[in-house]
């Protein structure tokens, strides 16, 4: 997928649960890469791509997940889609956040509960970095750092992940700053609505209970400018921190505390 993956345990957890949870996420992004990477040539997305195979004729594991992207795509009216504007397949907005909360479900069968999967800035958090521990009565939360797209170095934000019931549990972002080749401005390639926004924001992030609703929203308001943003905020129960081109700030409640 072309990013760096990391997993932070409790020191707490030991050094055997810690080897058997890095080799689960290992193994589950390495075979989701073989699949759906369209940076290799013998995947199954580049086969699909180069129009050697049919989508009817792919794995189930494709065909499911183009599914539920062509669901995204009804939900936020076109500003999510899993085709380029060449009319490309290309899944890559949705298999990140599949891939972590694949990997999420696979470290709770491990009866691991306390953790934090970072994915190329996408994070999913589960937990407490201390358990047992409170902070105003609760469990101390994770806490994830959201960069300046001007400068990778500073922080423009944190977000606090888990550590009490009802807390949100995934962050994602999305924009320029980031990897962004598979947001297209909303409206781009044939077969575009008629009117659609142009590309207004620089960087755009997202919480919410899980990481695949984040990334995908993330994606859409990037492509979908205000309308999206609007629509993503009346719909879904999110919070959200979008940085303009011109570099303004614009923040739910949640970002604002």
């Amino acid at each position: 997928m072309g990013t760096v993956i990391s997993l932070t345990l409790p020191w707490a957890s030991g050094e055997d649960k810690l080897v058997a949870a890095t080799g689960v996420v290992e193994r589950l992004f390495a075979g989701l890469d073989e699949t759906f990477s369209l940076y290799r040539p013998e995947s199954e997305a580049s086969r699909l791509a180069r129009a050697e195979i049919r989508l009817p004729d792919a794995s189930e594991e494709m065909r499911r997940l183009y599914a539920d992207a062509v669901g995204w795509r009804l939900l936020t009216e076109g500003a999510f889609t899993p085709e380029r504007p060449d009319g490309v397949l290309d899944l890559s907005g949705i298999v990140k956040g599949f891939a972590i909360q694949e990997a999420g479900t696979s470290l709770l069968a491990l009866g691991l509960h306390d953790w934090c999967l970072n994915a190329g800035g996408d994070v999913l958090a589960s937990g407490s970095p201390a358990p047992g521990s409170t902070e105003s009565g609760k469990r101390q939360p994770w806490r994830a750092g959201i960069v300046d797209p001007e400068d990778r170095r500073t922080l423009i934000a944190g977000y606090p992940l888990g550590g009490r019931a009802g807390a949100k549990l995934a962050l994602a972002t999305s924009g320029s700053a980031e990897r962004g080749d598979h947001i297209w401005a909303a409206g781009a390639g044939s077969g575009a609505r008629a009117g659609a926004s142009p590309q207004v924001f620089r960087q755009v992030s997202v919480a919410a209970a899980d990481i695949v609703t984040a990334d995908v929203l993330a994606t859409a308001i990037v492509a979908g400018g205000q309308p999206m943003l609007d629509r993503a905020t009346d719909g879904w129960d999110i919070e959200v921190l979008a940085v303009r081109t011109g570099g303004g700030l614009l923040a739910t409640a949640g970002f604002r505390r």
